[in-house]
């Protein structure tokens, strides 16, 4: 593949992110549900390729028509199938790069109990979607046991996780988990929004929150996701002098760095496996973990090294973010437009039973566990998890935009430092990476089990210890 063809389908994408941004300064509904942008342009890749207007053409008998493949060259899907795997590890490796990072003890006094909560409700997704398994996709639907390991990686970990996890699905053997996990994420995504919105004009009424901010009362130029030119406010800071070293340059190397760490340790963990138990034995875990969740560990590295040398100062958050922001605009209109309908059509009912089985437990577990595990803003703290936990962290910051614009509940310091303890492990992080070739290793049971003890360790700390606090 030509130069010229990988860089013709990143402008097919960014044309596409432009086109996407324009339906929603358009389109009210879009507006007043919060659906991104990038959403929207994956969609309409989505329903302009091969998938819908190609099979649509070649339904109707045009099979050698030129859009019988869809409006994109065949070399874009080849491009843009390629960029999820790639761009999860800039995201992931973007995480903590500029951050202060607290003590643990300091980030249990502020926010133990959202941290608590968030652990329940994640564990719990694995404890249902394994039991949904082995229940009836196993022996019913012909399903493997990964699936039950879905719902997590879709309904918290977002399109980015399952678009990242693509290669350890393809090496257990479940190549459709793949675009399973993708259209489950893009499920949550969009019903998740929807249900948050209908839970804030419940709240709003029930007197559950006294500072919410209803769509209704939003400007126009907001909910069309515009800045006033009076309210816009700088993406970042030069940390570099630019004659000297671009400070955009500085912090996109700084990516690649941590990035490389993680390439290296990741490296050094399957060469360790391979000369001790895996000599032995078939048990092979480190292979099927992949790059991002090393990557952001070398993000912590070098955020650590830098600030023990007093330069954490070279390292601008507000550059790091829109980087970050960057990339997983790019990966969620790849992975959508990519996104197989068939495979999705082919397992509907399981694909359905999934997606109802994530959007009950979180709701379940946002109206009957948060007041009783949230001491205090329970409705605030916990629809940021709910957010977070129905397609992405920043659904869950969006709703906290919402429920508490001037942050007068401190729930935006509570819920970024819950992620400080979180992120690394659920949602993308660690367990997250390995719990696909967990199940395959040792089958569903184990991972079930011991999903389960923890599920019941954080719902009883968050019951017992910080529920009965005032």
């Amino acid at each position: 593949m030509s130069a010229e063809q990988i860089g013709m389908s990143l402008l097919f994408i960014c044309l596409a992110l432009l086109v996407g941004k324009w339906v929603r300064t358009r389109i009210r509904p879009f507006q007043r549900w919060f659906i991104p942008a990038s959403i929207i342009a994956g969609l309409l890749v989505l329903l302009l390729g091969e998938e819908v207007l190609g099979s649509l053409v070649r339904y109707i008998g045009f099979e050698d028509a030129a859009l019988a493949q869809g409006l994109f060259p065949d070399f874009t899907l080849e491009v843009w199938g390629a960029l999820p795997e790639l761009l999860i590890s800039v995201i992931f490796a973007s995480l903590f790069l500029g951050k202060e990072i607290p003590g643990v003890k300091k980030i249990w006094e502020i926010a133990g109990p959202q941290l608590t909560f968030g652990q329940m409700m994640s564990w719990g997704q694995y404890v249902l979607g394994l039991l949904l398994a082995v229940l009836l996709l196993v022996p019913f639907f012909d399903m493997p046991p990964e699936a039950g390991a879905l719902i997590e990686i879709s309904f918290e970990g977002g399109h980015g996780t399952a678009a990242g996890l693509a290669g350890t699905f393809e090496q257990v053997g479940f190549e459709e988990g793949t675009d399973l996990a993708l259209g489950l994420a893009t499920v949550s995504m969009l019903s998740g929004v929807i249900i948050c919105i209908f839970l804030v004009n419940w709240g709003a009424r029930n007197n559950k929150t006294e500072h919410i901010e209803t769509p209704r009362d939003m400007p126009s130029e907001e909910l069309k996701g515009m800045v006033a030119e009076e309210e816009q406010e700088s993406a970042g800071k030069l940390t570099t002098k630019p004659e000297s070293m671009e400070p955009l340059t500085l912090h996109i190397g700084l990516i690649a760095a941590s990035i490389l760490i993680g390439y290296v340790v990741l490296e050094g963990f399957i060469l360790l496996e391979k000369w001790t138990w895996g000599r032995n034995t078939d048990m092979e875990f480190m292979t099927y973990v992949p790059l991002f969740t090393f990557a952001m560990l070398g993000s912590v590295l070098i955020q650590i090294v830098l600030g023990r040398m007093g330069k954490s100062y070279l390292i601008s958050r507000g550059l790091i973010v829109r980087i970050q922001g960057l990339a997983l605009d790019l990966l969620i209109v790849s992975a959508l437009g990519t996104l197989s309908l068939s495979v999705i059509g082919d397992n509907l009912v399981p694909f359905l039973m999934l997606a109802a089985v994530g959007l009950g437990w979180s709701v379940f577990t946002f109206m009957i566990l948060a007041p009783r595990m949230i001491p205090k803003h329970w409705f605030e703290r916990g629809m940021a998890d709910l957010g977070q936990s129905l397609g992405m962290t920043a659904t869950g910051l969006l709703m906290l935009r919402i429920v508490d614009g001037d942050n007068r509940t401190h729930s935006v310091e509570s819920f970024g430092y819950k992620q400080l303890l979180f992120e690394p492990i659920l949602g993308g992080g660690l367990f997250t990476a390995l719990s696909v070739p967990l199940i395959y290793q040792f089958g569903p049971y184990p991972v079930l089990i011991g999903t389960a003890l923890l599920t019941a360790g954080w719902l009883a700390l968050g019951l017992f210890h910080f529920g009965r606090k005032t």
